[in-house]
């Protein structure tokens, strides 16, 4: 049961409101990797182009996009080192 002051519809005073611009904009925000897609894919004349391009593009950016903050500077080396060797054996072919 609600107390009475509550049952106005007003917020209780100890209560934490967000007023910033995008506090509840997490369904919006989470679509944001697929708009950056679609904004490329206006260039192309068609889908079937631009699905084509993108599933190519995707998997060299997901080689070589490795999240640098999550890897001491040693580690991430290590990992670029790999993403171009296995570019160049790619590459080579």
């Amino acid at each position: 049961m609600l107390p009475i002051e509550n049952w106005t519809g007003a917020p209780s005073p100890d209560a934490i409101h967000d007023t910033s611009q995008y506090a509840n904009n997490r369904a919006a925000l989470s679509h944001q990797p697929t708009r950056v897609r679609e904004r490329g894919m206006r260039k192309f004349k068609s889908m079937k182009q631009a699905r084509r391009f993108l599933n190519a593009q995707a998997a060299v950016y997901n080689l070589f996009n490795l999240g640098r903050h999550l890897v001491s500077a040693e580690t991430y080396r290590f990992f670029r080192m790999r993403a171009f060797a296995s570019w160049k054996n790619v590459v080579e072919i």
